[in-house]
């Protein structure tokens, strides 16, 4: 009996966040589809200034769930970001936890009503936020899908394709696939400051044969199975990234050779005190409640408030069917 009270205490670590973040949806939407029908008629800039607001309260919820509720560490190396800028964030691919840790960079620069992505397309299915993830960008993954250490045939075919190429084969990444990164950058250097190479380890993904295993998924993190995550960022300046796409590729793999060195220190380092930690000093930076926790009690309180009245059940009822019906609609219409 004792062991089912803590199986059950330890399904509701996550059942009760992702209740709390689906269950918040149709709140999100119709508020952002209200305001999109009222400035229909107003200059743009109004619309977005309200739609990054709207965006930047639901993602604060997200962390509020993701790093307070977790209690997860957050230690940064490298270039510390300090300004709010314009930057494409290229990073490596483990986790469906990894668009969260772009979230976590942009709530410490005050730019999370910013934050765009490029998602696999199959994403833009997504009941309610579908159409409006397709919409997104600036985040990026060249990888195009996770790297696990269990699925050797991916692995190795990405090695393999890598020495077809000429480049040198990478261990704890993928190869870098370079479109998304050429067609992201040509479309927006005339508006970048900068790109943030962003390398990401989750600690505790090593079993106890000292082998790398599969990095913790949305559901295990928010199970609080993750203690720390690592982040090491490299600023680079646009006038340093080549725009010709030949040699933007080269450049891109370069990258990833970095990546994959700070991930071998991380991951292999012979030395035990060199492990689960990258080069330099670490910076354990800490998200405050501040940030997180007035979003959590606007939406969910809200959300409340509707589904206490008969009209208002039958509204966010209504959101979840139409809203996922007209957005799958109008991906058709615009693929």
């Amino acid at each position: 009996m004792l062991l089912s009270l803590v199986l059950h205490m330890y399904s509701m670590c996550c059942v009760l966040p992702a209740a709390v973040l689906l269950g918040t949806a149709p709140t999100y939407v119709l508020a952002w589809g209200a305001w999109r029908l009222l400035s229909a008629f107003l200059p743009s800039r109004f619309y977005q200034a309200v739609d990054d607001r709207l965006y930047c309260i639901y993602q604060s919820m997200v962390l509020f769930f993701f790093e307070n509720y977790t209690g997860v560490q957050i230690l940064l190396y490298g270039d510390l970001p300090k300004n709010k800028e314009n930057i494409i964030y290229l990073a490596n691919h483990q986790s469906t936890v990894d668009w969260i840790v772009a979230d976590i960079l942009a709530i410490r620069q005050n730019a999370l009503g910013h934050v765009r992505y490029v998602l696999k397309d199959g994403l833009k299915w997504l009941p309610l936020y579908g159409c409006y993830f397709s919409q997104m960008y600036l985040v990026i993954f060249p990888e195009g899908t996770r790297y696990n250490p269990e699925l050797t045939k991916v692995i190795s075919a990405s090695q393999t394709f890598a020495a077809q190429e000429g480049l040198p084969v990478l261990k704890h990444v993928l190869t870098p696939r370079i479109k998304a990164t050429h067609v992201a950058f040509d479309s927006m250097k005339n508006y970048l400051d900068a790109i943030y190479d962003v390398t990401v380890a989750f600690e505790g993904t090593v079993d106890d044969k000292g082998q790398r295993k599969e990095a913790p998924s949305m559901a295990e993190f928010l199970c609080k199975e993750c203690p720390k995550i690592h982040i090491h960022i490299d600023r680079i300046d646009k006038k340093d990234v080549p725009e010709e796409q030949v040699y933007m590729k080269r450049w891109l793999h370069e990258r990833f050779e970095i990546k994959d060195k700070l991930l071998i220190e991380f991951y292999d380092s012979l030395d035990p005190e060199r492990r689960n930690k990258f080069p330099g000093e670490s910076v354990n930076s800490k998200l405050s409640l501040k940030k997180t926790f007035p979003s959590f009690l606007i939406l969910s309180g809200l959300t409340a408030g509707m589904l206490m009245t008969e009209a208002g059940r039958k509204l966010y009822v209504k959101t979840w069917i139409y809203g996922t019906l007209i957005g799958c609609l109008w991906v058709s219409i615009k693929a």
